[in-house]
């Protein structure tokens, strides 16, 4: 099955979220936000995942990109093709389709909890955050878990997203953790080699939640029966 990976020129790897995708026989071409004109049609494509990004929604100086991307991503979900985000890919899911991304009230980095309703505990528990911008839902979506710096994950028909990281391994947060990642941490108050070794704990669990939390996509939302043309 073919799928398309929205990301940045140098974040492209899907980490535990990409593998587990690959295992359902998955395979992407990557889209590099930069570059929107490079693009191709859609036609074709059985998921589209849009990973996390440095840049924020309402920056001036990629709204074209920005555009470009939800102009793809209402696209995507008007065809009925499944769409997974993750951080960025949240606040692009609420902006294009008629939410809103905006500053966070409050920041996150690191490990942190996560919470959700019984019915949505795949979702529940400590997972890496790396963001300082949250999103208000668009109308009809269904916020599915939260944190005290905003919602967390959301769904409207086939697309899902996280604000969270699901596919944050050793190997991902190592790299978010140089160059500007490195003055992050420092203003954040953080210790590099610290928050090495919460990440190596807890991608034990991550990993494998991070499996079911895909499995749980494809079986549940990515199937969801198209709404009858009126």
């Amino acid at each position: 099955m073919r799928a398309l990976l929205i990301a940045n020129n140098n974040e492209k790897d899907a980490g535990f979220v990409g593998q587990r995708f690959a295992d359902h026989d998955f395979s992407f071409t990557h889209y590099v936000r930069e570059y929107p004109n490079e693009w191709r049609s859609i036609d074709g494509i059985d998921l589209v995942v849009h990973l996390g990004s440095a840049w924020s929604v309402y920056w001036p100086e990629v709204s074209r990109n920005v555009e470009a991307e939800a102009d793809l991503m209402r696209e995507a979900h008007r065809r009925g093709i499944p769409i997974y985000g993750v951080c960025f890919g949240a606040q692009m899911l609420a902006h294009a389709l008629g939410g809103s991304a905006e500053k966070g009230r409050k920041s996150e980095i690191g490990w942190h909890e996560v919470i959700a309703t019984e019915a949505n505990k795949r979702m529940a528990g400590t997972w890496m955050q790396w963001h300082y911008d949250t999103f208000s839902p668009p109308a009809g979506a269904e916020v599915l878990a939260l944190s005290d710096a905003g919602p967390q994950a959301l769904r409207v028909g086939r697309s899902f997203a996280t604000q969270f990281h699901p596919e944050a391994n050793e190997a991902i947060v190592s790299s978010w953790m140089a160059g500007e990642g490195a003055l992050e941490l420092v203003n954040a108050g953080i210790s590099p080699s610290d928050l090495m070794d919460e990440t190596r704990r807890n991608v034990v669990r991550s990993g494998p939640a991070a499996g079911e939390i895909v499995d749980w996509f494809l079986t549940e939302v990515a199937s969801t029966p198209m709404p009858k043309a009126r």
